[in-house]
């Protein structure tokens, strides 16, 4: 029990510090972009390279994670991850930076993947919401924090990456002092090839799959794309960056009660709870975008509803899927993440370019179009198929 405990805190380290990296990454790059007269078009085109990353590496890691084990998919992924974070001082470019986001995506899919599979297939069953929301916490906090230090861009703009790069290698060098293990063997007969486990996975869990997709949207649009419609509308710097921080804290108080209340209730219910109220709550943050103050407010509770969407939506999944299928399951929460995560930058650029109305408009408007989707077609999950 005492090597499970552990095993649990090294993996919420680690996914807490690539939190971090990847929550100051965003609007950092961002504010560096439109500083420098970049298009917000090319800048959102940019940002994608992470998420970009994560899905030219998806078809390829499910199979070294079983063959091989959790920990040295890790160790993989860290290395590139604070290895890429390291080099951005070096050359500043366009497609240098474009580069390196991409190798960071690719780590950070392969940390995240197995860490998040490895939590998932040894979880209690009771506690499982538990174990995941903290997990899904771990992230949020360090997301968090990440945009506080986009102002040390005043003093060298090679100092945020530097200490980004520090705490990464720092909170990797941690899974050296684990066991390694393996997820459970999958019987090739029964369930077929790599894309026959896709559609199984899919046909087993696809609703659950779209709260991850949410997310993605959320994550990367409000850190890489709210940043320059802000600052076209006068926003002040540190206060967009404790607005940007005001949704990842939101999730962060709710994300454990959260997810122990879909032990409790069924995650499908707490899902569209959180999904309707954080589009009802974009929605009225676009008529209250001249005071400062009242966004920041709107990004806290919006955050407090749908800040915890990701791990709610692998707890679902977790409860739909077959555990010999959860890392096919989990992988393509990973794979929908990112594609909301590289519609999030490339979509809202174009919007914020080309479209005279509120960026949170568009914000919205995804959340409530999946709400409904997850409202009229989903599916009951055990927890509830047993009350």
């Amino acid at each position: 029990m005492d090597a499970e405990k552990k095993r649990f805190w090294i993996l919420v380290i680690i996914v807490s510090i690539s939190g971090f990296s990847q929550g100051m990454l965003l609007p950092l790059i961002s504010v560096i972009f439109e500083n420098d007269g970049v298009s917000s078009s090319l800048n959102g085109l940019n940002a994608t390279g992470l998420y970009l990353g994560t899905l030219l590496i998806a078809p390829f890691v499910e199979h070294p994670l079983r063959k091989f084990g959790y920990k040295p998919v890790i160790i993989t992924g860290g290395a590139i991850v604070f290895s890429a974070l390291f080099l951005f001082p070096f050359w500043k470019s366009v497609m240098f930076w474009f580069i390196l986001r991409l190798l960071i995506g690719v780590g950070d899919h392969a940390l995240h993947y197995a860490t998040q599979t490895w939590i998932t297939t040894t979880a209690p069953a009771e506690k499982l919401g538990k174990n995941v929301a903290i997990y899904g916490l771990s992230f949020g906090l360090g997301f968090a924090v990440g945009p506080q230090f986009v102002p040390l861009v005043a003093i060298s703009e090679a100092l945020p990456f530097i200490v980004s790069s520090l705490l990464c290698l720092f909170a990797w060098s941690f899974i050296f002092f684990i066991k390694n293990e393996k997820p459970e063997p999958i019987q090739i007969n029964q369930h077929g090839n790599t894309f026959a486990r896709y559609g199984k996975a899919m046909k087993y869990a696809w609703v659950a799959f779209l709260p991850p997709l949410v997310y993605g949207f959320l994550e990367s649009s409000l850190n890489a794309i709210f940043p320059v419609y802000a600052v076209r509308n006068n926003f002040d710097l540190s206060m967009l960056a404790f607005t940007l921080s005001a949704f990842a804290i939101g999730g962060i108080l709710t994300q454990v009660p959260l997810g122990t209340l879909g032990d409790r209730i069924g995650r499908r219910k707490v899902s569209l709870l959180a999904l309707g109220g954080g589009g009802v709550m974009f929605f009225l943050g676009s008529f209250v975008e001249s005071s400062e103050w009242l966004v920041l407010i709107v990004f806290l509770i919006a955050g407090m509803f749908c800040g915890s969407v990701f791990s709610l939506g692998i707890s679902y999944m977790t409860d739909l899927t077959p555990k010999e299928l959860l890392p096919t399951g989990n992988l393509l929460c990973s794979i929908f993440f990112s594609v909301g995560s590289l519609a999030g930058p490339f979509l809202g650029g174009a919007y914020v370019e080309y479209v005279d109305a509120s960026f949170l408009f568009l914000v919205s408007g995804l959340i409530m179009v999946v709400f409904l989707i997850a409202l009229f077609f989903g599916k009951e999950d055990k927890v509830q198929s047993e009350q």
